[in-house]
């Protein structure tokens, strides 16, 4: 294994959706043993790391985002012995195991929930957030939930609302309160100490809210709506000043930091979903005490032309500043990139130039099972979505089930996930797509994929290095410079399905083999057929 305690910086991490990667028990459920089986298809890809969505004790309401033990694994996924031999496995074969921490909120059948809402004089009563109703009974505020309708949900044993910003189910912690912190420090303490390697840090911007719980002012005339949520979401309709993204978190982080500097090597990655995201991961990922690095949806939305990600990476530059990005097209809550993104292009070469675009980025980055095979969203029948975001907006959102189908490792009816029907349905147009089938065919996507990879592992300025941006008089194209340690490597992307052509301002060294991509320069003309991209060593 890598002695590099900066793994995670410039590295690759695999995002692995438990529910629906392999089937071990024949239970139509992914478990940990179905992913132990396949680790070594997943090493193969030249990642560095695995990270597993929620496996912890569960009511399942949302699907393990609702924890009800945060030291113990759900039957459902198997045992703690079963995730010992799940990271010793990933170990031996150089793959860092990263694990989803929900701490913002629990499930409401958490023992701590239970006792808190007792009374308002036990010892846990004030560990999530209570508050008296308004004079005429209705709620302390006007805050939302993201999952829709009021953020409060009344309780008639403490004749009090208790605050939640996702669904009724998952009251929110009160990390104002000391023991509430602590108590999240000890439970990361204790999968540290079990072997993992880090975490993903789900809605890392939520842990605290305003005491006093002020109204959210509406988004002003004129200006977006950023939220990382559907724009038919009336959550979108507020700036939310006042329920998340508070400046106390960033005190909770730092100690969050310290104890993981305990264990070197270990990393947190946080998802932030804000109205002005960048300027949050600023805040999150600078000086080197608080998150090591942190995602926004930034590319996690529709739009994707030449001139958003340009405008999208100049903003990440004059913004961030030394912190550190983690980029993702994909992830269990979005719908696929081959469809969000490229609906419209080569469904079998988009997705590789779409990789290539990240995986040249100054930053870090998830791959999100089945990106490698370029599996479209998968289309979900009503009568057989489980998502609980989705079936109250269905159809204008129908929800993350169509990201979450059971991975299809082959191209029988069950896609080999399982040998009963699944808790998903197994996408028929993603079988031809299968990794059975895409091994057989060296012209397949899962081998440029795994190319590009190992390809870009051996690049320390791709992994490593600042950027800056190049005008190269065409607006199609994107254009990159990444400098480490005094070299100098050009990327140029085309991610039409039109050739494009450009003359190089650039003084080019050496133009770079090895990454499965095809350009031509003649001189200083640079010729890109569609979907390809262009690396070359710069003097």
């Amino acid at each position: 294994m890598t002695t590099n305690l900066n793994w995670w910086k410039g590295g690759i991490i695999y995002q692995i959706y438990p529910r629906s990667f392999m089937d071990a028990n024949g239970d139509g459920i992914g478990d940990l043993a179905g992913i132990t089986s396949k680790l070594d298809y997943v090493a193969s890809l030249g990642v560095d790391a695995i990270w597993l969505s929620p496996i912890f004790t569960s009511p399942m309401k949302d699907f393990g985002y609702d924890v009800s033990d945060y030291c113990d694994i759900d039957p459902m996924f198997g045992s703690l012995a079963d995730f010992k031999v799940l990271v010793d496995r990933s170990h031996e074969l150089g793959l860092k195991v990263m694990i989803d921490q929900v701490i913002s909120h629990s499930a409401d059948v958490h023992p701590w929930f239970e006792e808190s809402r007792q009374d308002k004089t036990n010892p846990k009563a004030d560990w999530y957030v209570w508050s008296d109703p308004k004079p005429d009974g209705s709620p302390p505020n006007n805050w939302l939930s993201i999952f829709g309708g009021s953020a409060w949900k009344w309780d008639s044993r403490r004749l009090q609302y208790y605050l939640h910003n996702f669904l009724e189910s998952q009251p929110d912690f009160n990390f104002h309160n000391p023991d509430v912190r602590q108590a999240h420090l000890d439970n990361m303490r204790f999968w540290l100490e079990l072997g993992v390697d880090g975490f993903r840090l789900d809605t890392v911007n939520f842990y605290f809210h305003s005491e006093g719980l002020e109204d959210n002012p509406p988004v002003p005339a004129g200006e977006p709506k950023t939220m990382g949520a559907p724009h038919d979401n009336p959550y979108t309709y507020q700036r939310h000043v006042y329920d998340l993204s508070r400046p106390e978190n960033l005190d909770f982080l730092k100690d969050l930091r310290a104890m993981m500097d305990e264990f070197p090597g270990s990393t947190m990655v946080g998802e932030i979903g804000d109205d002005f995201p960048l300027k949050r991961m600023a805040e999150y990922t600078s000086g080197g005490d608080k998150l090591h690095m942190a995602y926004t949806f930034d590319f996690l939305n529709k739009p994707h032309s030449p001139e958003y990600i340009r405008k999208t990476l100049a903003d990440m530059n004059n913004i961030v500043g030394d912190g550190w990005p983690c980029w993702a097209l994909s992830n269990h809550d979005v719908v696929r990139s081959r469809t969000r993104w490229g609906a419209d292009e080569d469904g079998k070469a988009y997705p590789l130039i779409a990789l290539a675009l990240i995986l040249s980025l100054r930053g870090s980055v998830c791959l999100y099972q089945g990106e490698e095979l370029g599996l479209p969203e998968a289309e979900v029948p009503f009568e057989r979505i489980q998502d609980p975001y989705g079936i109250p907006l269905w159809p204008v959102f129908k929800g993350r089930d169509g990201c979450r189908t059971p991975m299809v490792w082959d191209k029988s009816t069950l896609g080999g996930f399982s040998t009963v029907e699944p808790w998903l349905p197994v996408s028929k147009e993603q079988l031809p797509l299968s990794v059975a089938e895409q091994e057989a065919d060296p012209e397949a996507l899962l081998h440029k994929v795994r190319q590009l990879i190992h390809w870009r592992q051996q690049q320390p300025a791709l992994m490593n290095g600042e950027l800056s941006q190049l005008d190269l008089g065409n607006e199609q194209l994107i254009a990159l410079v990444r400098e480490y340690e005094g070299s100098r490597l050009l990327v140029v992307l085309n991610m039409t399905g039109e050739v494009q052509q450009a003359r190089l301002n650039a003084d080019v060294a050496e133009v770079m083999q090895g990454h499965g991509f095809e350009s031509t320069l003649d001189g200083e003309a640079l010729t890109l057929p569609a979907y390809q991209a262009f690396f070359a060593k710069l003097h």
